[in-house]
Formats: structure tokens, sequence, C-alpha cells
């Protein structure tokens, strides 16, 4: 699964999944936390974070919404997904 992206100690993945069902989203992983959120929406559709580390990824998700949304083309078609800029 590849890491697009790390910022604060948080960790961006997106795993390579070929016709996989349900929305469009990324796995985040912080300490002992994990998380999927939905590209779509920008919304933590399953896991958790703590507050503080959800709103920094959700600012995150939003500001690159366009880019996450073609690396998920990329992975759902086996290919590597592009990094992306952390958050500043």
């Amino acid at each position: 699964m590849p890491t697009i992206s790390m910022f604060y100690g948080i960790i961006i993945r997106m795993y390579f999944a070929p016709g996989e069902h349900g929305p469009p989203h990324f796995h985040v992983y912080y300490n002992e936390f994990k998380a999927s959120v939905d590209i779509l929406t920008c919304e933590v559709i399953d896991g958790d974070l703590p507050r503080r580390q959800a709103k920094l990824v959700l600012a995150w998700a939003e500001l690159h919404q366009e880019e996450l949304l073609a690396d998920w083309k990329l992975v759902m078609n086996g290919e590597t997904p592009f990094k992306i800029q952390p958050l500043q």
C-alpha cells in the first residue's frame, strides 16, 4: 500500500485494489489510530482519529481533493499513485 503523503506524524495511504467497491477513499494512520476518509465528501467513513489530527487530515483532503481522485483512478487501474504535497 503506497504512502502518498506524510505530515505531523500522520501517514496517508491508498491500496492497490482494482475493482474495489465503495466510495473513493484513502487510509490514515496516526500512532495506534486508523481511519478511512471519503474523498468526495472529505469525511471519516470508518475508524477513528484524535480530534486535532482528524481536522488536519480533512483540511488536507479538501485542499487536495482533485489529486486524491486522480490517485484513486490510478490505484483502481493497478498503477502507482503520485505523492501529494503534505500539509504545511
